[in-house]
């Protein structure tokens, strides 16, 4: 397992320096191959932590320790990567619901040990090399510490597919930064605080990736008025290793449930 306070010792300039190379190794799947498609769950880490307050839980130290960012963009955070129902899985008699809620567990297979939410550092380790972690770390704030989010991800999305972790992980760091830099990230920072539309929403997926790209996005709000906490952009696996395009969006049946307007949350309860 890393450690945050481990990093934290580390200059800008020092993780720069040791960062890894996002493109080094292509993300492939040694075996259960026969899927078409990923989610890339990202996070709106300020909705998401105010979404912990409301239904007065446990705030993790991610959230605990929340600061504002000069850069708005940080607030969008890497979740998780998610690969479809494989054909040779389903020809089991497993349907979506079953494999979306035990991954990697599910029987009779890939039958391996279940990763649970409730205690996500009982999960193994990914054997994450340090590079990647630290990279990991600067955008999956429940990476480490006493969160293990990494590992509760890996064991039940990417351990059975046998994914190298580094190329597992450092795809997700990869895709997370492009749309960062995208004019939905644009959109989104500009945002910061105020209250949106879902069309204008709509429009900033639109001018990154094109027209049909905004049927691949669902978007999870939660209170009344709602605020984002999450987004889910459904991605053709052929497409994975290539950086993001309009081919590289496949559509999903639900566009979630934040409605009409829904507010880009801050810092603070």
């Amino acid at each position: 397992m890393f450690r945050k306070d481990i990093f934290l010792r580390f200059s800008a300039t020092a993780l720069a320096l040791c960062a890894f190379s996002a493109h080094a190794a292509p993300l492939q799947a040694t075996q259960y191959a026969d899927f078409d498609r990923y989610v890339l769950a990202l996070s709106w880490q300020t909705g998401f932590c105010q979404s912990m307050h409301d239904r007065d839980r446990n705030e993790p130290d991610e959230c605990r320790l929340q600061k504002e960012s000069q850069n708005k963009t940080d607030f969008l955070t890497v979740h998780g990567l998610w690969p479809s129902l494989p054909k040779s899985i389903a020809s089991r008699g497993v349907d979506d619901r079953r494999w979306m809620r035990f991954g990697c567990a599910t029987r009779p297979i890939p039958n391996m040990p279940e990763a649970k939410a409730s205690r996500k550092c009982a999960a193994a380790e990914t054997g994450l090399s340090f590079e990647a972690a630290a990279k990991l770390n600067s955008v999956m704030p429940g990476a480490g510490g006493e969160s293990c989010l990494e590992r509760y991800e890996y064991a039940k999305h990417g351990v059975c597919f046998g994914f190298d972790p580094d190329a597992y992980f450092g795809t997700m760091v990869r895709m997370n930064q492009e749309v960062k830099g995208s004019a939905l990230g644009k959109f989104l920072a500009n945002n910061y605080g105020k209250t949106v539309s879902r069309r204008d929403f709509d429009e900033a997926v639109a001018k990154s990736w094109g027209k049909a790209s905004v049927k691949a996005v669902k978007l999870t709000c939660n209170n009344n008025p709602a605020y984002l906490t999450e987004m889910q952009i459904s991605l053709n696996a052929a497409t994975i290793n290539a950086p993001l395009t309009a081919a590289s969006f496949a559509p999903q049946p639900h566009p979630g449930n934040c409605g009409k307007q829904f507010v880009i949350d801050k810092v603070g309860y």
